[in-house]
Order: structure tokens, then C-alpha cells, then sequence
């Protein structure tokens, strides 16, 4: 950017009514330039605020690119297909081959922006693996999958058994189920905050992907665990009602974006769908455990109440 700021473009590679078929695994997945932009609304309307900020645009990639660019090797990604459209690919490590380039119509091209985050020399953070990341080969189980109390393991580890860490990792594992993510491998926090940062949600472009599906297992977190912040569960509770249905919300809220509808229907109904499996999910817990074990006061719970009473 012209403050030098930077952003992260994303191409469409699939049609919003598309949906990812059933042999494909979640780590070959399409990343979907639209599943970044409604992950960011999803996000707010959530009151996570933990994805940094999204928004979808309409480049030229002739005009906007090629034609502005100084730097000879994003030169030599441009081609020009047999149906005449300007197309690029990329140089990286994964799917960046002629095969997997994107092409213009015949310039336009649909993306999502994400904006950078701060410089590690700004902002220090460090990444961490998910304790429920998936096996990332094709026969593999991680010990999640196979073991119903593993969640009583994690939550002897450091920093899972003490804070808000583990309450923070089942808000991401709601999150994920809402959009349909399967690829939460990892995850960032602020090292400035110590062991209470924020989580943060970000690369979310394998979400939305199948709308006819729920992957239950995305919420093992809560299932295994089952604990949760009590304002998680009261701006779910909120969602769940009719005069603030989240789809509607979310609706509304992709309405202002320059690419919308930027969800087709289908992804939208089933938001509603996964918000009454989370909730069941977290009622079944209450009945067998009991709801001050289930429900738990957060920190940020505490922070509101606190400005309530002083305002």
C-alpha cells in the first residue's frame, strides 16, 4: 500500500453454490477467497474479534499488477490462456504450479484482502499447535479422535490448567464448526499478553466449504472438555433467537461488502443449523455435569460486568 502497509490477496478458485466433494481432504481443500470474508463478519458478529480485518475486491490483474509491478519474477507468472484470459500463478512451497493458476475474466478477478499484522519487532506472537490438530495424512489418527478423555490430559498441561487458554481453544473450535473449518493446525497469540492473549483466528479459507455437511468432530473441544465462557454462551444464546437469527445478522452484516452475496444461501441456513448443534452440545454437558462445572466465568465476562457497574 501506498503506506506501506501490506494485505494479503486471495483469488477465487470457486463458485459460491459449489461445494467441496466428498473425496477431497481437508488439506487439499480449495482456499476460498469468500470463506475469509465471511469468517471475518462471523467473527464480530461473535464478538471474538480475532480475525484480522477482511474485505473482498474486484482487481484488474492486467492493470492493477502486471502492468504496476517492478519485480521481474511476478512478471513471469503472467500467461495469457487459450480463451484469452490473463492469468498468474504463484512460487511457493504448495499448489504453485501452472496447473493451479488463476485466471482474470479476462482481467477481472475476484479476492479477498486481509490485512497484515504487525511486524514480529511491533507486535511479538508465536505459534503454537493446536492440542486438537487433525493427522495430516491420508490413514493417520492424532490421539483426540481415539481417546474420550483426552481433554483430561490437556487440561494437567501448561498452559491448558490454568487461565483462560483452554476456554479460548473451545471459542476457536466453535468458530471452526460454524464455518465448516477442518484445518486449524495451529494457532498465534500476542506474546505481549502472556498466557491470557487472545487466540488469534486467522487463515480461515477452508470454511464454508460444504453446507450440507457438519463436522461434528470440529467440536471435540467442547465435547470432551465441556466447559465454555459463559458470554460465549450467551451471545450463542442470543443468535439462536428469531429477532437476532444469525443468519439474518450474518446477512446483513455481508451485505455491505463489494463482492456480495458473498455466501450463497444454502451456508447461510446452515449457520443456524450448527449454532443448535453447538448449544446441544453444551446442554448435554450441563444435564450430565452440572452448570457451574460447565459454565464458566471468563475473564471477559468479569470486564463487562465491571464497565456495567460502573457506567
Amino acid at each position: 500500500m501506498q503506506n506501506f502497509g501490506k494485505a494479503m490477496f486471495k483469488p477465487m478458485r470457486q463458485q459460491r453454490d459449489q461445494e467441496t466433494p466428498d473425496d477431497v481432504f481437508y488439506f487439499i481443500d480449495f482456499q476460498r477467497h469468500n470463506a475469509e470474508i465471511a469468517a471475518f463478519h462471523l467473527d464480530r458478529i461473535l464478538d471474538f474479534r480475532r480475525v484480522p480485518p477482511v474485505v473482498g475486491r474486484l482487481v484488474n490483474v492486467t492493470e492493477e499488477i502486471l502492468l504496476t509491478t517492478h519485480n521481474e519474477d511476478l512478471r513471469s507468472v503472467f500467461f495469457t490462456s487459450p480463451a484469452n484470459n490473463t492469468c498468474f500463478f504463484a512460487k511457493c512451497l504448495y499448489v504453485c504450479k501452472t496447473e493451479y493458476a488463476v485466471c482474470g475474466s479476462p482481467d477481472l478477478l475476484e479476492g479477498s484482502m486481509s490485512a497484515y499484522l504487525p511486524g514480529l519487532s511491533i507486535a511479538p506472537r508465536i505459534s503454537l499447535p493446536n492440542p486438537w490438530i487433525r493427522s495430516y495424512t491420508f490413514t493417520g489418527r492424532e490421539e483426540w479422535e481415539v481417546n474420550p478423555f483426552y481433554c483430561d490430559t490437556i487440561k494437567q498441561l501448561y498452559p491448558y490448567n490454568s487461565g483462560n487458554r483452554l476456554l479460548n481453544i473451545i471459542d476457536m473450535a466453535i468458530f471452526d464448526f460454524l464455518i465448516g473449518n477442518m484445518d486449524r493446525h495451529h494457532y498465534e497469540i500476542f506474546t505481549k499478553f502472556g498466557d491470557e492473549g487472545f487466540l488469534l483466528h486467522f487463515d480461515n479459507a477452508r470454511g464454508f466449504g460444504k453446507h450440507s455437511h457438519d463436522e461434528m468432530s470440529i467440536l471435540a473441544p467442547l465435547s470432551q472438555c465441556c466447559i465454555i465462557k459463559r458470554s460465549t454462551l450467551l451471545r450463542l444464546q442470543l443468535l439462536s433467537q428469531d429477532h437476532y437469527r444469525l443468519s439474518d445478522v450474518m446477512r446483513e452484516s455481508l451485505g455491505g461488502d463489494t463482492l456480495q452475496p458473498v455466501l450463497a444461501e444454502p451456508h447461510l441456513q446452515a449457520l443456524d443449523r450448527r449454532l443448535q448443534r453447538v448449544l446441544k452440545t453444551v446442554h448435554r454437558c450441563v444435564r450430565r455435569l452440572g452448570e457451574a462445572q460447565v459454565i464458566t466465568t471468563d475473564f471477559d465476562d468479569n470486564f463487562r460486568r465491571t464497565a456495567l457497574a460502573i457506567n
